[in-house]
C-alpha cells in the first residue's frame, strides 16, 4: 500500500512540472466562470509573492505567471488594484511586497479641521495618530499604508505614512481667495485642512469670496502642497439655494444623470400599455383597478410609492399594500439601474429634492398618481382579531389609485367624519376607517410585542420668498401618520420572512441591540436614578419597552428616554439577518419605497425571481451591495444636516445679542449643546462659559459637575443662554448662560475709577509758577460726560509739612480753564503727562489768559534721541504757597496735575540709563527744554512729527489744533500708603 502511494505521489508531482505555474492556481475554475480570459486570481498571486520570500519584480512575476503581451495591460490593471485595496505594496523601486512583511497597516485616512488626523485600519483594530506631518502627505478620504512608530503622550498608536495606496479626493467645493497675488481655495470639507494653491491663470474669473469647483492636478505630498485649477464659480456664498450646490458637491452627491439615464428615462412609456398586462416570466398581472386603493403622504409629496386598502374578513382583516413595480421600468445594469446604485436613494432637502430615478419615473410613470393606472407590486395579507399576520402572498398587478390623501385630511376624516373633508372623499371613507380599525389592532400587537417607541420632535422649515428660513415650526404627527407606518411595516416583514423562507439571498435592514460597553453604561445610568433595565446580560426590545413605561410619568423622563435611545447601535444594510432590534422583528427588510431607495428595488427583483422559481444574481456581491447603500444612506443624512445647520445659522445671525429659554441636548468635553425653544436651533456653550472654575466631563452620566463650585449641568436641564456669535463659515452658533454674563451697570453721575500715573524713569523737573489759561474743545453734541473726580494729592517732600492739593488735568472733550497760581507744584517727571486723557472738570468762568509772545529756543540734543513729551492744559483748584525747591523721593509717585508758568508743551530727551534723582528748582530761572524731532512714530493716535509741529505754537493753539482722539486715557498704578 506505502509503494502505491509513493508512485503516486511521484506521479502527481510529474505532472505539476508539465503543468505551468498558472495552472496550478487553486482558484482557477473560480475565475473562468468569472472571465472568458481569466488571469492568475488575487490569492494565487499573494501566495507567490509569499512564497518568493523578498519583493518581487512585476516583470519576473508576469514571467513566472506566463503572462502574454496581450494580456499585460489587464495583469497591471490587477496588480494595481490590489496595491490600492492594500493587498500588496509597491515600494520605491517598484517591486512587489506583502504590506505584513514590512510591518505596514493598510487604511483609510480620517482629518481633522486642526490639521491633524488618523487611520482607520481596514483589520478594524485600533486607529493610528497621524500628526500635522504625516497629514501633509494626504487628504482626508485617501487610503493609505501606515508604519506604527509607536505612541503618542496620550498613549495613542501613532503612525507614519508609508504609501498613499488611493486618493479619495478629485474635485472639491470650496472658496476662493487671492492675498497678496497667491490664490488658494480653502475647502469646504472641513477636515481638508490643507488650502489648495491655485496658479493665476486658472481662477476662471473667481473674485475673493466666491464658491468655486475645483479640480486637484497635482496631489499633497511632504514638501509640496496640493495644487488645482478652478472648473467653475457657483457663485457667492449667500446666494439663495448655495448652500444645497456646496453639500451636493462636498458630499460627492450626484446630482446630474448620465446622458444614456436621462435618454432612458425620456423614452420610458408615459402611462400603461396592453403589453405591460403580459405575464414575465410566466407570472401573471392581477387586476386590482377596481379596489379602492388611495396613497396616504405628506402635503408636499410628489412621488407615491405606496397604496393601501382594508376590509373586514371575518374577525380579522385583508390589508393590501401596493408599491410601484419600479423593477419592470429598470432592469438590472442598464443606464437607470447604474444611476441608482450610484446614488443608492433620493436626498432631500428643503424645497428641493435629488432623486434617485429621473423625474419621469419618480413623478410619472412609476408614482401611483391618483386616477391613472400604475403597475405595482403587492403584499396581500390576513391580519387576525389580534393583529397578527396569518397569511400573505405576493404578487404583480395593476391598480388605479381612488385618491391622493394626506395625513391632514385623513385624521381630519376621522375626527369629524361628517365634516366637509368627509364629504368629499365619502366614497373611500368607509375604507380608511377600515384601516384605522385594524391599525388600532397592529397598535395592540406592536405594545405586545414590546417594539421601542421614541417620542421625538420632528421640525419643518418655511420659507420666506428670498428662499431664506421664517419660522421652523414643529410636525405634529397624528393617527394618521402611524396608520401608514404599521401597514408598511406590515409589508416589509412580509417580505423579510418570504425571502427567509425561500432561502433567497438580499438586503435586510438589521438593527442590532446595544453593545458591552455602551449597556455597561445605561445600567449604571439607571442604577443612579433608582431604575435597572430587565433582560440579565442581553436585554431585549421589550425590556427596553417597559423602561419606557414606567418612565413616562417621571420629570427626568426626557432624559431617561434620551439616555436609552442613545445606546442603540445604527441601522444597516446587510445580507446577513441579525433582526431588527428597534421594532422587535427577527427579520426586516425594506420593500415600500423603490422609487426612493435601491435596497427596495433589489428586493422586488428577488421576489420575482422567486416567483418565476429563479434566483436574481446582482452584478455587485450582496456584502458590497449593503455597504454601498449604507454608505449612501449616511451621506444622504449628513448632507442634509449640512444645509439645514447652514440655514439655522443663516435664521439666527440677525439674533445676536437675544436671550432665549433652551434645553440642553447634549454634554460633551467641551461644553454644553442648548436647543432654544420654539425654534429649535441648537448651539454650543463652551466649557469656559460655564463660569470660574473646572469643570469634569462624566460620559457615563452625560453631566458637567463643577469643581469649586459643584455646579451641575446635564442632558434635559433648562438653561437662559444669550446669542454671541453665529459663524456662517463653520455653520455653528455660540451661546453663554445668562447668569454667567458680565453685567456692567453704571449709574448716572457715578464717578469713574481713578486714572494710574506710571512710575518714572526720569529725574524730576521743576514747574513754572507761572499759570496759563488754556480752553479745551467742547465735547460733541448729544454725548454724555462723565462727572469728575478729584485727584489724591501727592507728597511733594518726605516732610509733611507742605503738601499742595492736586489739580485735576482737562481731558478729551472738556472745557477746562486754567488760572494764575501763586506758587509752584513740584511734579516727578511732568513731561511723561503727553497725550494721557483725564477726567473731564465742570466748565469756569475764568476768562482765558493770553498766550506768550514766543517760545524759547530749542537747545540740541547732540547723538541722542529724543523723545517728545507735552503736558495737557490744567485747571487749578488751591495750591500751597511756594517754599523753595522741593525734592521728589524716587519711587514716589507724581501728582496727577500741577500749575504752569511757562507755556505748556515740554519736551524731555529720552535717556539710556536711569540717573539719580535731581534737586527742583524754580521753573521761572530754567526756561522749558524741547528736543530735535527724531523719526515719525505715533504719539496716542498723532504722529510725532504732528505733535512736534504743534510745540511750536502757543499752548492755547496746541490744545485747539491737536484732535480730540491723540489723548489716551491716564492709567493710574496703586503705590503705597498715601501715594495713590
Amino acid at each position: 500500500m506505502s509503494t502505491n502511494k509513493t508512485q503516486k505521489n511521484r506521479q502527481s508531482t510529474r505532472n505539476n512540472k508539465k503543468r505551468s505555474l498558472r495552472d496550478q492556481d487553486p482558484w482557477l475554475e473560480r475565475e473562468r466562470e468569472r472571465y472568458d480570459n481569466p488571469l492568475p486570481s488575487r490569492e494565487f498571486i499573494l501566495q507567490q509573492l509569499a512564497e518568493a520570500g523578498a519583493p518581487l519584480d512585476p516583470v519576473e512575476l508576469s514571467n513566472n505567471l506566463s503572462i502574454t503581451p496581450a494580456e499585460q495591460p489587464f495583469f497591471d490593471r490587477r496588480i494595481a488594484a490590489m496595491a490600492r485595496e492594500g493587498d500588496l505594496m509597491i515600494n520605491r523601486k517598484g517591486a512587489l511586497c506583502l504590506p505584513e512583511k514590512v510591518d505596514s497597516i493598510a487604511g483609510r485616512v480620517l482629518g481633522h479641521k486642526d490639521g491633524f488626523g488618523f487611520l482607520i485600519p481596514d483589520d478594524g483594530s485600533d486607529d493610528l495618530y497621524l500628526g500635522p506631518r504625516e497629514m501633509d502627505k494626504v487628504l482626508h478620504g485617501d487610503r493609505a499604508l501606515v508604519q506604527q512608530i509607536g505612541l503618542d503622550r496620550r498613549g495613542r498608536r501613532e503612525g507614519k505614512v508609508i504609501e498613499v495606496l488611493e486618493r479619495g479626493n478629485s474635485r472639491l467645493v470650496g472658496r476662493f481667495y487671492r492675498e497678496q497675488g497667491v490664490c488658494t481655495v480653502v475647502a469646504e470639507e472641513k477636515r481638508i485642512s490643507q488650502a489648495l494653491l491655485i496658479a493665476p491663470d486658472e481662477t476662471a474669473g473667481a473674485q475673493t469670496g466666491q464658491v468655486v469647483m475645483v479640480e486637484i492636478i497635482r496631489q499633497p505630498e511632504r514638501h509640496v502642497k496640493p495644487i488645482a485649477r478652478v472648473l467653475n464659480v457657483l457663485g457667492n456664498y449667500d446666494d439663495p439655494g448655495m448652500e444645497i450646490e456646496i453639500a451636493l458637491r462636498k458630499h460627492d452627491l450626484p446630482h446630474e444623470f448620465s446622458a444614456e439615464a436621462e435618454a432612458q428615462g425620456h423614452a420610458t412609456p408615459k402611462k400603461v400599455r396592453k403589453q405591460d398586462w403580459k405575464p414575465v416570466d410566466g407570472v401573471e398581472r392581477v387586476d386590482l383597478t377596481a379596489l379602492p386603493l388611495v396613497t396616504i403622504d405628506g402635503e408636499t409629496a410628489r412621488d407615491f410609492d405606496d397604496a393601501v386598502y382594508a376590509e373586514k374578513k371575518g374577525k380579522g382583516w385583508r390589508l393590501v399594500v401596493a408599491i410601484a413595480d419600479v423593477s419592470h421600468y429598470v432592469q438590472p445594469d442598464d443606464a437607470l439601474d447604474q444611476t441608482s446604485f450610484e446614488r443608492g436613494n433620493s436626498v432631500y432637502f428643503p424645497r428641493r429634492v435629488i432623486p434617485m430615478l429621473p423625474e419621469a419615473l419618480s413623478n410619472g410613470i412609476c408614482s401611483l398618481n391618483p386616477e391613472v393606472d400604475r403597475l405595482c407590486m403587492v403584499c396581500d395579507m390576513q391580519v387576525a382579531a389580534d393583529g397578527a399576520i396569518t397569511k400573505y402572498k405576493f404578487y404583480p398587478a395593476v391598480m388605479h389609485s381612488k385618491a391622493r390623501l394626506t395625513y391632514t385630511k385623513v385624521w381630519d376624516m376621522l375626527s369629524n367624519p361628517k365634516g366637509e373633508t368627509a364629504a368629499q372623499y365619502k366614497k373611500v371613507l368607509p375604507h380608511v376607517q377600515t384601516l384605522y380599525a385594524l391599525f388600532q389592532t397592529f397598535l395592540t400587537a406592536r405594545q405586545q410585542r414590546g417594539a421601542i417607541d421614541f417620542e421625538t420632535t420632528e421640525t419643518e422649515i418655511r420659507f420666506d420668498e428670498q428662499g431664506k428660513i421664517r419660522e421652523i415650526v414643529p410636525v405634529v404627527r397624528n393617527d394618521a401618520h402611524r396608520l401608514i407606518e404599521e401597514c408598511m411595516l406590515a409589508a416589509n416583514v412580509c417580505a423579510a420572512n418570504y425571502m427567509l423562507k425561500k432561502k433567497h439571498p438580499v438586503l435586510y435592514r438589521v438593527h442590532e441591540g446595544p453593545n458591552e460597553a455602551k449597556l455597561d453604561k445605561l445600567r449604571e445610568y439607571l442604577r443612579s436614578c433608582g431604575l435597572s433595565l430587565p433582560g440579565a446580560e442581553i436585554p431585549t426590545a421589550k425590556d427596553y419597552a417597559q423602561v419606557l413605561e414606567e418612565i413616562k410619568k417621571r420629570p427626568d423622563a426626557e432624559l431617561l428616554q434620551t439616555m436609552l435611545l442613545r445606546s442603540l447601535s445604527q441601522a444597516v444594510y446587510t445580507p446577513e439577518n441579525a433582526g431588527h432590534f428597534g421594532l422587535s422583528y427577527e427579520a426586516y427588510a425594506h420593500f415600500t419605497s423603490p422609487i426612493r431607495r435601491y435596497p427596495d428595488l433589489l428586493l422586488h427583483r428577488a421576489i420575482k425571481a422567486v416567483l418565476a422559481g429563479k434566483k436574481y444574481k446582482p452584478s455587485h456581491k450582496w456584502e458590497q451591495l449593503g455597504q454601498q447603500c449604507s454608505m449612501t444612506e449616511r451621506r444622504a443624512d449628513d448632507a442634509s444636516r449640512d444645509v439645514l445647520n447652514f440655514l439655522k445659522c443663516y435664521f439666527m445671525r440677525d439674533k445676536v445679542g437675544e436671550e432665549f429659554e433652551g434645553t440642553i441636548s447634549a454634554v460633551t468635553s467641551f461644553g454644553l449643546f442648548v436647543q432654544l425653544d420654539h425654534l429649535y436651533v441648537e448651539g454650543l456653550v463652551h466649557v469656559s462659559e460655564l463660569g470660574k472654575d473646572y469643570f469634569h466631563y462624566d460620559d457615563r452620566r452625560h453631566e458637567m459637575r463643577g469643581e469649586r463650585s459643584g455646579k451641575l449641568y446635564k442632558l434635559t436641564d433648562r438653561l437662559r443662554v444669550k446669542v454671541v456669535r453665529v459663524d456662517m463659515e463653520s455653520n455653528k452658533i455660540d451661546f453663554i448662560p445668562v447668569e454667567a454674563t458680565p453685567v456692567v451697570v453704571e449709574a448716572p453721575g457715578a464717578p469713574a475709577p481713578a486714572a494710574k500715573p506710571k512710575r518714572s524713569k526720569a529725574p524730576a523737573e521743576a514747574v513754572p509758577a507761572k499759570a496759563v489759561a488754556v480752553t479745551a474743545n467742547p465735547a460733541p453734541a448729544g454725548k454724555k460726560r462723565a462727572p469728575p473726580k478729584a485727584a489724591t494729592p501727592a507728597a511733594a517732600s518726605s516732610k509733611p509739612a507742605a503738601k499742595p492739593s492736586a489739580t485735576p488735568l482737562a481731558g478729551k472733550g472738556s472745557a477746562a480753564t486754567v488760572a494764575k497760581a501763586p506758587a509752584a507744584t513740584p511734579v516727578k517727571d511732568a513731561s511723561r503727562q503727553i497725550g494721557k486723557a483725564v477726567k473731564p472738570v465742570a466748565q469756569s468762568n475764568a476768562k482765558p489768559a493770553p498766550a506768550p509772545a514766543s517760545q524759547p529756543a530749542q537747545p540740541k540734543t547732540a547723538g541722542k534721541r529724543a523723545t517728545v513729551r507735552a503736558v495737557p492744559p490744567v485747571t487749578p483748584v488751591a495750591a500751597a504757597p511756594a517754599s523753595g525747591a522741593a525734592k521728589v523721593p524716587r519711587g514716589k509717585a507724581p501728582a496727577t496735575a500741577a500749575l504752569l508758568q511757562a507755556p505748556a508743551p515740554v519736551a524731555e530727551p529720552a535717556r539710556k540709563r536711569k540717573p539719580a534723582a535731581a534737586a527742583l528748582t524754580p521753573a521761572a530761572a530754567q526756561p522749558a527744554k524741547v528736543a530735535d524731532v527724531p523719526a515719525p512714530r505715533r504719539i496716542g493716535r498723532a504722529p510725532a512729527r504732528q505733535v512736534a509741529s504743534l510745540l511750536q505754537k502757543p499752548a492755547a493753539e496746541v490744545v485747539k489744533a491737536a484732535p480730540d482722539d491723540a489723548v489716551p486715557p491716564v492709567r493710574r498704578r496703586r503705590g503705597k500708603a498715601g501715594q495713590e
